[in-house]
């Protein structure tokens, strides 16, 4: 079994132990469900060693809820990372976000931006991933009885706790089979969370801005503010593919 196969089997069945209590109302968990399109991500574009890991939050409703791939707006997985099968969705899902795979007309708004930013700067999967890599800190979505998403960090401390630990030791795990010089945070959590994880390590540490909708600096701009942020991070881009 390859280190990913191990790797996100023991972390499902980490996280298969813990519960949540409301405002939590449905727990999804595309590890699981979404398996074979997470493994054809991670064995297809997680082969040899990195420079810089970006590092998410957990998933967002219509991005890897939807495809198993972290920050996976649909159109951008199928057409430019090329997986667009591997997913089953489950039979409890909450009624106003249901899980409809790779058919998913919705378009994650963060995922679009920045797989976007990706596929305009690098042009071919291959010359980011040679180098780069996208994970996500937390592979569970948390859903209130609304539907509303609700982040890791709004959980309650007693439930977030147990949760954060698995993540962690998943996280320094990951890190380490990759062995990048640096982690980026995309967003200020998942920096928080690299700098505990890794505290014990030599690998930089650096954040940038997250590309969601609700920040209203993501939507003034993100693109140059993000490419600001990851060259004060120490971050060297190629020039656009688009140049």
């Amino acid at each position: 079994m390859s280190f990913f196969a191990t790797w996100t089997k023991e972390l499902s069945h980490a996280l298969a132990e813990l519960s949540f209590s409301p405002p939590v109302a449905h727990v999804y968990n595309p590890l699981v469900y979404a398996r074979r399109a997470h493994l054809e991500y991670l064995d297809r574009f997680g082969s040899g060693t990195k420079e810089v890991v970006f590092l998410g939050m957990n998933p967002g409703p219509w991005g890897m809820v939807q495809t198993g791939v972290p920050f996976g707006e649909v159109e951008l997985v199928r057409d430019w990372l090329g997986i667009d099968d591997g997913v089953d969705p489950p039979q409890d899902q909450h009624p106003k976000r249901p899980i409809e795979g790779f058919d998913c007309s919705r378009s994650e708004v963060s995922g679009r931006r920045l797989w976007g930013w990706v596929a305009d700067r690098y042009g071919e999967p291959g010359r980011f991933f040679e180098r780069h890599f996208v994970a996500n800190y937390c592979p569970l979505a948390f859903l209130e009885e609304s539907g509303r998403n609700l982040t890791p960090d709004r959980l309650r401390v007693a439930e977030r706790k147990p949760l954060l630990a698995i993540c962690d030791r998943a996280l320094e795990r990951l890190i380490a089979h990759l062995a990048p010089r640096r982690v980026i945070g995309v967003g200020r959590f998942a920096e928080r969370r690299a700098r505990a994880a890794l505290e014990s390590t030599d690998v930089a540490i650096g954040c940038g801005l997250h590309p969601s909708p609700a920040s209203p600096a993501a939507n003034r701009g993100w693109e140059e503010r993000w490419e600001r942020d990851l060259a004060e991070a120490g971050v060297e881009l190629p020039a656009s593919a688009q140049d």
